[in-house]
């Protein structure tokens, strides 16, 4: 009997070492290097006996274009995040927080879809599944579940029923015969992920696999996973709230901009068709600290409510802090409005958050920001029925963004009365709410909180 092969590998990173180390030389981890068992002479993989015909080179203007045919799953917030349906042959790793709902998510696709569904669980059983899906009030006769962890078996099972469309529940559970060390090692799932793409490229079935994620956030096992993998979703949110955010990280057929948002209740995952009313607190009464921007993530408007207290520091550095919004954006928004506008800020604590426990990057935030650090700084709140949609520079002028219409229609929609923009926005003619052109911070502060404010 040949004598088997065996490497070190970062079970951070899935660096590969000949020796073992005491730390990562790629991701500075200690202890995380561990032997494993790479190669058997036993098992040959799915991939190996299934040979593709080998490729031959082809000229450019020999290739023909033709519309992609992509499988609706009926869910408009996951067909948007992926650019408008599951691609045929594509493998979609879809990573959160234990208990953030993705199992609940990916069986409620599975058990809506009018194709053949091929559900694998290696996490829970079936009476398991079946309470769940009896919870979400959901029924297929066309969806089977599998409880399995060995991806030879799960391949086996594949080939002979054909489905449209197979769910992974999850990588990490995964085993194969060519690999002798535990699930959930690097050399598995690096494995276990290979032969799943030797199978969806070669039948032109999309995989859906489900992934944990370790306590900084990022996907669980080698970073090669989310090389191989043509797409990867976050799905995050609080556990104790009830809002759930489904984003892209990696798209190969689309967009990383979209963004879904799904609401948990006792039935399951229902989409948020209008995420700007619960991005935005529905209180009629008037509070100092609070200003609405109009975003855009993707295709999709959003107002989201950026909440800002500004206080006297108790300590000797002052604090910044920040929930959804870049710490570092915050700290040069602070030094224009100290340095160009005459604000003094640097002895005081600045908290800020946007509201709905989502995380956004829009530059267009820049002017609600400031709006909201200065309403907290006064204690004087903004008129109601204002939004912002503007950059601020650093030299304090305030610069126009990107699809500025599409902004102002929707917080038009939303019954606004008034934007502040930049005096440079190019916009249509015919508008249903009041623009305010502002060029300078300095403005925007006489706007809301002068005397002569309209």
């Amino acid at each position: 009997m040949a004598k088997s092969k065996t490497s070190f590998f970062c079970q951070s990173c899935g660096t590969q070492y000949a020796k073992w180390v005491g730390q990562c030389n790629s991701c500075k981890a200690w202890n995380t290097v561990v032997e494993e068992l790479i190669q058997t002479n036993t098992t040959v993989l799915w991939g190996s006996k299934n040979q593709v015909a080998a490729a031959h080179p082809v000229r450019v203007e020999d290739i023909t274009l033709s519309a992609e045919q992509r499988l609706d799953s009926l869910d408009e917030e996951f067909n948007r995040v992926l650019g408008g349906g599951i691609v045929p042959g594509s493998l979609v790793l879809i990573g959160g927080e234990p208990g953030v709902g993705k199992s609940t998510l990916m069986l409620q696709i599975a058990l809506a879809l009018p194709y053949k569904v091929l559900y694998v669980s290696g996490e829970e059983s079936l009476k398991q599944l079946k309470m769940r899906a009896e919870r979400i009030h959901a029924q297929s006769s066309q969806c089977y579940i599998l409880t399995e962890t060995h991806t030879e078996s799960i391949l086996k099972q594949a080939e002979t029923m054909a489905p449209d469309l197979v769910v992974i529940d999850s990588i990490q559970t995964l085993h194969t015969s060519s690999i002798e060390s535990s699930p959930g090692s690097v050399s598995q799932i690096r494995a276990c992920t290979a032969e799943l793409i030797q199978y969806a490229k070669h039948t032109h079935t999309p995989v859906l696999l489900i992934g944990h994620i370790t306590k900084d956030g990022s996907i669980a096992g080698p970073k090669i996973l989310e090389h191989m993998v043509d797409t990867v979703l976050q799905f995050e949110g609080d556990r104790h709230g009830v809002y759930r955010i489904l984003r892209a990280l990696k798209n190969r057929f689309g967009s990383t901009a979209e963004l879904g948002i799904y609401e948990m209740a006792g039935y399951g995952l229902r989409q948020v068709a209008n995420p700007s009313e619960i991005l935005m607190t529905q209180s009629t009464e008037a509070l100092s600290g609070t200003a609405i921007a109009a975003t855009v993530e993707g295709l999709r408007p959003l107002l989201v409510e950026i909440q800002a207290l500004v206080s006297s520091a108790v300590y000797g550095t002052p604090q910044r802090s920040t929930t959804g919004y870049n710490a570092k954006r915050l700290h040069m928004l602070l030094a224009v409005l100290e340095k160009r506008a005459g604000f003094k800020l640097a002895s005081k604590d600045v908290f800020l958050n946007i509201t709905g426990g989502i995380t956004l990057e829009d530059p267009a935030m820049d002017l609600a920001v400031i709006a909201a650090i200065l309403s907290s700084n006064l204690d004087i709140p903004i008129a109601p029925g204002i939004c912002f949609a503007a950059e601020v520079g650093l030299s304090g002028e305030i610069r126009p963004v990107q699809r500025i219409d599409q902004r102002v229609s929707e917080a038009a929609r939303l019954g606004f009365t008034s934007i502040v923009v930049s005096k440079h926005a190019t916009m249509g003619t015919q508008q249903k709410i009041k623009t305010i052109a502002v060029g300078k911070v300095e403005e925007v502060f006489r706007y809301l909180f002068g005397k002569n404010n309209e």
